[in-house]
C-alpha cells in the first residue's frame, strides 16, 4: 500500500491513520480509498491494536471523493470501483474495535460520510461539516441520508442535505454530532488519550460492546434489550470472579486519580 497517500503509525495499543493529501484537502483518490480499506483490514488482524484514530493532514479532514480525478476519467464514478476490496463501508464496519475520528477541518460530502463511519467523533474548533451531494448532483451511498437524521434530528438533517450549507463546529457540538470540541493544536493528543483509555480496557469486552451498540441502533428499544440480555449471559459466564475483583481494584484507583 502507498505510504504517500495514507500514513500509518502504530503506537502502544492503538494506531493512527492520516489521510495524506493535504494539497487536495485529503480528497479520496482511488489510491487513497484502496489504501484506507487495506489498512483497516490489516489492522484488524493485529490484536495488539485496540483502537484506531483517523485524521486528515493539513487543514482539512476530507473533502470527499476526488471529483477532479473523476472529471479527468471517462469512467466517471466507476473509476472508484467501490465494492469488494475497495468497499470502505464494509472495511470500516468489519473493523471490530473503536474508530476515533479526529475531525481537524472540513468534512464534506463523502468526507462527512467517512467521519460518520467512526464510533467516536472528536472535532477541532475549526471543523466544519457539509453535505454537498445535492449541489454536485450525486446521491449519497455511504449512509449519510440515514445516519445524520438519527444523530441530529430529521429537520436539521434535511436542511443540511437539501441546502448543502455548512454545519459549524459549534453547531455540531450543540447538536450532538461530535463528542466534544478541542483546540486545534490539542486535537490529536486528545484522541490519543481516548485511544489509550480504550486500550486499557478488556479488549474482548470492548469488541462485544461495540457490536451490541451498533446492532442495537438498528432495533427498537425492546428488541435491543432482549439482544443485550442474550449477549450478556454467554459473555459474562466466561469471566472469572477473581478477574473481576482484580480489575475492580484497578478501576477504583484510576477513579481516584481522575477526581484528585
Amino acid at each position: 500500500m502507498s505510504q504517500e497517500h495514507l500514513l500509518i503509525e502504530r503506537a502502544e495499543g492503538y494506531a493512527v491513520l492520516t489521510l495524506n493529501r493535504p494539497e487536495a484537502r485529503n480528497a479520496l483518490s482511488p489510491q487513497l480509498l484502496s489504501d484506507l480499506c487495506a489498512a483497516f483490514r490489516a489492522l484488524r488482524s493485529e490484536r495488539s491494536i485496540r483502537a484506531v484514530v483517523l485524521i486528515g493532514a493539513g487543514s482539512a479532514f476530507c473533502a470527499g471523493l476526488d471529483l477532479k480525478a473523476m472529471g479527468e476519467s471517462d469512467a466517471g464514478l466507476n473509476l472508484y470501483d467501490i465494492h469488494g476490496e475497495h468497499d470502505i463501508v464494509a472495511a470500516m464496519a468489519s473493523f471490530d474495535r473503536p474508530i476515533i475520528v479526529a475531525v481537524n477541518g472540513v468534512a464534506a460530502t463523502g468526507g462527512f460520510e467517512l467521519a460518520l463511519m467512526g464510533d467516536i467523533l472528536i472535532a477541532s474548533t475549526q471543523a466544519r461539516f457539509a453535505d454537498t451531494h445535492a449541489r454536485v448532483g450525486l446521491a449519497p451511498g455511504w449512509g449519510l441520508s440515514q445516519k445524520l437524521a438519527r444523530i441530529i434530528g430529521p429537520s436539521r438533517a434535511r436542511e443540511a442535505h437539501f441546502t448543502g450549507n455548512f454545519i459549524s463546529a459549534e453547531q455540531a457540538d450543540a447538536w450532538g454530532l461530535v463528542s466534544r470540541l478541542v483546540a486545534p493544536d490539542d486535537l490529536l493528543d486528545e484522541c490519543r488519550k481516548v485511544a489509550l483509555d480504550i486500550a486499557g480496557c478488556v479488549p474482548d469486552t470492548v469488541r462485544v460492546y461495540k457490536q451490541m451498540v451498533n446492532d442495537g441502533l438498528e432495533m427498537n428499544l425492546g428488541a435491543g434489550l432482549v439482544m443485550e440480555r442474550n449477549v450478556m449471559a454467554p459473555v459474562n459466564s466466561r469471566v472469572a470472579g477473581e478477574a473481576i475483583a482484580e480489575r475492580r481494584g484497578a478501576v477504583v484507583e484510576r477513579g481516584k486519580g481522575q477526581v484528585s
